[in-house]
């Protein structure tokens, strides 16, 4: 959704949030409770350096807040992932058109933090993993699930835990998540970073991304780092 039509959206959002019709939209990131993951990367101990990996789940704004507030990850930016580099620009990925989903590139420690529960996290409370082109109130395939793997490593353990949370049925609906390589990542306009922390008062983020930070912070006490 362009900026426009999603500020336009917002009075609407806001009568039927209101009006206790917002069911629709507030499963995204209401926050399941899930079993941690049976297998995850290997522990870090003794072992040097950041890693990265690329999430996708609806609205870049939400999804960059959550991570923010996850211990051990050095820093998160919002941009767009799946497409060309000519096409990364809001605008253009805005029309669903130039195969790229508004994404998040995750720096992390693996010594405090690891690639299994990360997705955890990704899955329980920054977007609801079923919605196939959709999120809450933003539709297209630029709002759709996907994980950008950029190790071997991260797509083994997240091809297990989508199994392994698909059997256990902890969903309403079979998890549709993309699982692909990253080819590459272009960081998006300066003005949709930290969008969430700087615009806490905008209806958007009060309704769609507040809520998200809050179910982290009671599903993941132990991980949750506040501002």
């Amino acid at each position: 959704m362009t900026s426009s039509l999603r500020k336009a959206a917002l009075p609407i959002a806001v009568v039927l949030a209101a009006g206790g019709l917002f069911w629709r939209y507030a499963r995204a990131g209401d926050g399941v409770p899930l079993p941690s993951p049976v297998t995850d990367s290997a522990p870090a101990k003794g072992k040097a350096g950041l890693e990265t990996a690329v999430f996708s789940g609806g609205c870049f704004w939400g999804v960059q807040a959550v991570f923010q507030h996850v211990k051990g990850v050095a820093d998160a930016t919002s941009g767009y992932a799946g497409g060309a580099a000519s096409t990364a620009k809001y605008d253009l990925v805005s029309t669903g058109d130039t195969g790229h989903a508004e994404s998040v590139k995750v720096t992390f420690d693996p010594a405090q933090v690891s690639f299994g529960q990360l997705l955890k996290v990704f899955f329980s409370v920054a977007h609801d993993p079923t919605e196939l082109n959709r999120q809450g109130p933003d539709e297209g395939t630029q709002y759709r699930s996907a994980l950008f793997f950029t190790a071997a490593d991260q797509k083994r353990v997240a091809e297990a835990y989508v199994q392994q949370l698909d059997r256990a049925k902890v969903f309403h609906g079979r998890i549709v998540t993309q699982i692909v390589p990253l080819q590459a990542f272009y960081p998006a306009e300066g003005y949709h970073q930290n969008y969430a922390r700087l615009h806490p008062d905008n209806p958007y983020i009060a309704i769609n991304d507040a809520p998200k930070v809050a179910h982290l912070k009671k599903l993941f006490p132990s991980l949750y780092r506040g501002d």
